[in-house]
């Protein structure tokens, strides 16, 4: 594993991730968020744990990153970037079906968080694919 490419790999990445998380929970889904008002913290309470979403989305990238850079970057291959992520996706959307099936989250929003996170997945798959550099094999 190239670890000086991975750093700033997972740094790439968490900018990715940071960045498209505010466009979907933000920009897209704040009408979807405001309309559910009673589901969510206050925003000033929110506000006073974003130290935690930002690790939360720190921990995604990085271990997004340390797979990939173990198990998928030194095919050099963009389809299997891209099925990786798929994979992933369609992992974390699994986990807001469940989520669907013991809170009262409405299943158009649950929906929308399965498309964006996909979405964002295939995105982040380009994005380390293009930026992480596998070490080059030693000739025998």
């Amino acid at each position: 594993m190239n670890t000086k490419s991975l750093i700033i790999t997972i740094v790439v990445a968490f900018v990715t991730v940071w960045v498209t998380d505010f466009l979907i929970h933000v920009v897209w889904l704040s009408s979807s968020y405001a309309a559910t008002k009673s589901l969510w913290r206050p925003e000033a309470e929110m506000m006073s744990k974003m130290p935690f979403m930002l690790l939360g989305q720190f921990l995604v990238a990085t271990a997004f990153t340390m797979i990939f850079a173990a198990c998928v970057a030194e095919k050099r291959c963009l389809s299997c970037s891209l099925k990786y992520s798929a994979c992933i996706g369609i992992l974390v959307g699994a986990g807001q079906i469940i989520m669907y099936a013991v809170a009262p989250y409405p299943g158009t929003l649950v929906a929308k968080w399965c498309v964006a996170y996909i979405a964002q997945v295939l995105l982040l798959g380009v994005v380390v694919h293009k930026v992480y550099k596998p070490l080059l094999a030693k000739q025998g």
